[in-house]
């Protein structure tokens, strides 16, 4: 590019998605005098659903705005917690992050997902159909167009992504309300309505159950039950009280 010179400064916790070579508090850049402010940020790596405020020589600005020559530019994070108006606060998961998904479910949070890769597109034009936040740790699935909101899942590690996710938007907690395998709503089951559901074992040792109105799988507290309790003790205890 042969074009205006301008300086962009990324916020410190945005400098992980640029190349190494462009890290620097402030580093100079040629742009080709028609790209967007937008554009020019994702070009360091950085997805817009990521960036807050942009400032230019200290005013806030607009992403569509066209950087000329001198232009000093700050690159801030998204503040947390993260309103995202327009449509009920709900989420769709990329096939890489199945176990965050029945996380967030066992919350009692919305949180769509599918199982297969059904591809970039198609999952940008969910986000789009039903307005619903896509998480992701994919760049690029991040940067498409089509996509209503997004966000990037900063760990790899499933107790550091829910803490992320909870932390970042603040969804309203109903824990033990939802399908972890369907997302659909729990509702109580008699013991009798699912007695055919249930191996002896299950019979005669447990007596309270719930039961997706969407799929019927059928729910009690059995040996996984402690460690999942402390998943929503944990969450209950640092992001605030379930919803009634």
């Amino acid at each position: 590019m042969n074009g205006p010179e301008i300086h962009l400064s990324l916020a410190p916790e945005l400098r992980f998605f640029a190349a190494p070579e462009r890290r620097r508090e402030r580093t100079a850049v040629i742009t080709d005098g028609a790209s967007t402010l937008g554009h020019v940020v994702e070009s360091f790596g950085v997805p817009l659903t990521e960036v807050g405020r942009l400032l230019v020589d200290g005013r806030e600005t607009a992403v569509t705005h066209v950087p000329g020559a001198g232009e000093s530019v700050e690159v801030h994070p998204v503040v947390r917690p993260q309103r995202v108006p327009g449509a009920p606060l709900r989420f769709l998961l990329d096939v890489h992050l199945g176990t965050l998904a029945r996380r967030l479910r066992l919350l009692g949070v919305d949180a769509a997902y599918e199982s297969e890769d059904i591809g970039d597109p198609a999952l940008a034009a969910r986000s789009a159909a039903q307005r619903r936040v896509l998480l992701s740790r994919d760049r690029g699935l991040l940067r498409r167009r089509e996509l209503w909101a997004g966000a990037y899942v900063y760990s790899d590690r499933p107790d550091e992504q829910l803490r992320d996710v909870l932390g970042r938007f603040t969804p309203s907690l109903a824990p033990w309300t939802r399908c972890t395998a369907c997302n659909g709503p729990l509702e109580d089951a008699d013991k009798d309505t699912v007695h055919e559901r249930l191996e002896h074992g299950t019979r005669s040792t447990y007596d309270v159950f719930a039961r997706c109105a969407a799929c019927e799988r059928v729910y009690w507290r059995g040996a996984h039950h402690a460690r999942l309790e402390a998943i929503v003790a944990d969450a209950l205890e640092e992001f605030g009280a379930p919803v009634a």
